[in-house]
């Protein structure tokens, strides 16, 4: 269901969730969706029978893993496919050496984070003429 993107293709279906839910449905603007820091990140995509339906993206930084660009798309919400994703990229992130793991969280999803062990930091802020907050998980 879920997988690190390693081929061109995988990256064209996360890049298709991406523009669906970013740039159509958030009106977020193209020139900020893509912000020229794909290719130093590690990507995920889900399918089902070949269908891509969810993605993220994990930028390594110092001891940090920034969590990116998690999207699902509009007819998979609501049947768990979010709380997968951001499992499967914490433990990816986990297997890597990694235990540091933040974020910048839509408030509308503030809750959704911290049932994954996410803290709110900080003020709130805007990204692309969105309200978010900093968010971080560190294990224990």
């Amino acid at each position: 269901m879920f997988k690190i993107v390693t081929t061109q293709d995988e990256m064209l279906k996360a890049y298709s969730i991406r523009s669906i839910v970013f740039v159509e449905e958030q009106h977020c603007p193209y020139d900020i969706e893509v912000d020229g820091r794909d290719f130093s990140a590690l990507h995920v995509l889900g399918e089902i029978d070949n269908e891509p339906f969810a993605t993220g993206r994990m930028r390594f930084i110092g001891e940090w893993v920034k969590l990116e660009r998690l999207a699902v798309r509009q007819a998979y919400r609501g049947q768990g496919y979010g709380n997968r994703l951001i499992e499967f990229m914490i433990k990816t992130a986990l297997d890597n050496g990694y235990n540091n793991i933040k974020l910048h969280a839509q408030t509308q999803a503030l809750d959704f984070y911290v049932k994954h062990g996410f803290e709110p930091k900080g003020e709130l802020f805007f990204e692309a003429d969105i309200e978010h907050r900093l968010m971080v998980r560190t294990a224990v």
